[in-house]
């Protein structure tokens, strides 16, 4: 599933793309078709995301959210238009470009009171320029949760996913069982700045990577990471593989139906 880096970036292309200008909007598929019938031929507002939630804004009671899931895709082009290929959910077309979506969990036309209420069930989002960390650790900091799960745990911090929480806990040497309440504010203040940092760098370059400069392979020597990815990471996806720092083999289990990944050295506590 894509995490919240991803989100930011589709939100600010199709801001770029679409907004301030009138668009088309339509539903090859079919099953938006209805909504996309009221949009059609309204000014694309803006662009914004939340989390792992994507919002096309045309008005204050006409906002349209994504949500991705395992399997939704946007995918641009520029003009002119070419025949819709599988599955269509929403198509937008603008002065210059256009965009198809396929396969989203969710496609949706809501009201403004409807996204408040969305939002308001999302934690803070390290992209977001008015989230509130303080919100988050009023919640880890009460836990008993580990805090791997509290992290992927979307009411608590929307936009990490099962990479960021895994290598923010490995660059700050934290257990991932650690319960939340057994953290100390210093440590949470630092998983934020660095879940900023590394979520920013995402939006900014269209891939994860967490390993600092003095760990890369051509530093090293080592051979780079191999993955469909993309990037440099230092334990995801990397069980029974020697720790970038200590060679100690990269331990896995599972977490709250997703694989952990972390380093039963680095991490010990």
């Amino acid at each position: 599933m894509p995490e919240g880096h991803t989100l930011h970036r589709l939100a600010g292309l199709h801001g770029e793309l679409f907004a301030g200008t009138k668009v088309q909007v339509g539903s090859p598929q079919g099953r938006f078709a209805t909504s996309a019938s009221l949009l059609n031929g309204s000014v694309f507002e803006r662009a914004e995301a939340h989390g792992k939630h994507l919002f096309h804004c045309y008005g204050p009671d006409r906002v349209v959210h994504v949500h991705l899931g395992l399997y939704g895709t946007f995918t641009e082009a520029e003009l002119p238009l070419a025949e819709p290929r599988g599955q269509v959910r929403m198509r937008i077309v603008g002065r210059t470009h256009w965009t198809d979506l396929r396969g989203p969990t969710a496609c949706e036309l809501l009201t403004g009171e409807e996204v408040a209420a969305l939002r308001g069930r999302l934690g803070p989002d390290p992209l977001r320029r008015d989230a509130d960390p303080e919100q988050a650790w009023q919640r880890i900091s009460r836990s008993r949760t580990s805090i791997a799960a509290l992290l992927m745990d979307q009411k608590v911090l929307a936009g990490v996913g099962n990479v960021y929480r895994a290598e923010v806990l490995f660059r700050l040497a934290i257990p991932p069982y650690t319960p939340g309440r057994s953290l100390d504010r210093t440590q949470w203040e630092t998983i934020w700045a660095d879940l900023v940092e590394l979520m920013a760098d995402g939006v900014r370059v269209g891939r994860i990577d967490t390993v600092r400069p003095e760990h890369l392979p051509e530093v090293t020597g080592r051979a780079p990471r191999q993955d469909r990815h993309g990037g440099e990471v230092y334990v995801y996806r990397r069980a029974g593989m020697p720790c970038l720092i200590c060679g100690t083999p990269v331990a896995t289990a599972a977490l709250a139906a997703r694989n952990l990944y972390w380093c039963p050295t680095c991490q010990a506590g």
